[in-house]
């Protein structure tokens, strides 16, 4: 992968390898056979089935990193977290917190704009029962790797669930970074200073944390706020 001068160019220029990447073939039939096949209630809509890039303002200071994208929710979009109920529940945060112009995010190209906030997923594309294998997470974290370095501004991470938050720091580490003595671990509410950033554990909002009340819109608020906080 080609490696591009910090700033909004970048960002660029790592979303369009995003997009075009075919390096894993499981992720590569499983994406494509889901943007065949569809899902009933989607029927009519053209799903996107490919790689879907990070999202957001690349003056931020506000990472967000999730696990993949949803099989019919952002490879069908084309936006990361759009189109299901994680998505509601992140978009709807962000909202409150001031991040986005819109509590509603429903595709790519709906006018809806975040503002000191980037959105991305640790592997890029939807993978079987949500699940990517190592290989395929260490296949994809080059470009988190190029989007950290792009994001100059950045100084909070929001890491949504244990798979981000580890996959961040195989990154920070592989860039030379020391691991805190004891090692960090995941944690709603966790509280961790990198050399670089500033990295919070937060329960992701999928059904099975939101449905069961582990994770709360309130508790989710909170995080957002200490980011605020945080950034200034």
């Amino acid at each position: 992968m080609a490696h591009d001068a910090p700033g909004p160019d970048a960002v660029r220029a790592v979303t369009e390898e995003i997009v075009a990447c075919r390096a894993c073939p499981r992720l590569v039939g499983w994406r494509e056979q889901v943007a065949r096949e569809k899902r009933a209630a989607f029927r009519a809509e053209d799903y996107w089935g490919r790689p879907v890039p990070g999202f957001g303002d690349p003056g931020a200071r506000l990472l967000v990193l999730g696990l993949a994208p949803a099989a019919h929710g952002g490879n069908r979009t084309g936006r990361v977290f759009t189109g299901d109920r994680s998505g509601d529940w992140l978009f709807a945060a962000l909202h409150r917190a001031g991040y986005a112009s819109s509590p509603v995010s429903e595709r790519a190209g709906d006018g809806l704009a975040l503002t000191d906030c980037y959105v991305a997923a640790a592997v890029r594309c939807a993978p079987p029962a949500n699940a990517p294998t190592p290989q395929e997470r260490d296949t994809c974290l080059p470009f988190l790797a190029r989007e950290l370095d792009a994001l100059t501004r950045l100084s909070v991470v929001v890491t949504l669930g244990g798979f981000a938050f580890d996959a961040l720091w195989r990154v920070l580490l592989a860039q030379g970074e020391s691991r805190p003595v004891p090692r960090p671990k995941f944690g709603h509410g966790v509280e961790v200073a990198s050399a670089r950033y500033t990295i919070l554990g937060c329960y992701h909002p999928s059904q099975q944390n939101t449905f069961t009340g582990r994770l709360t819109e309130p508790m989710l608020d909170a995080v957002f706020a200490r980011a605020r906080a945080l950034t200034g």
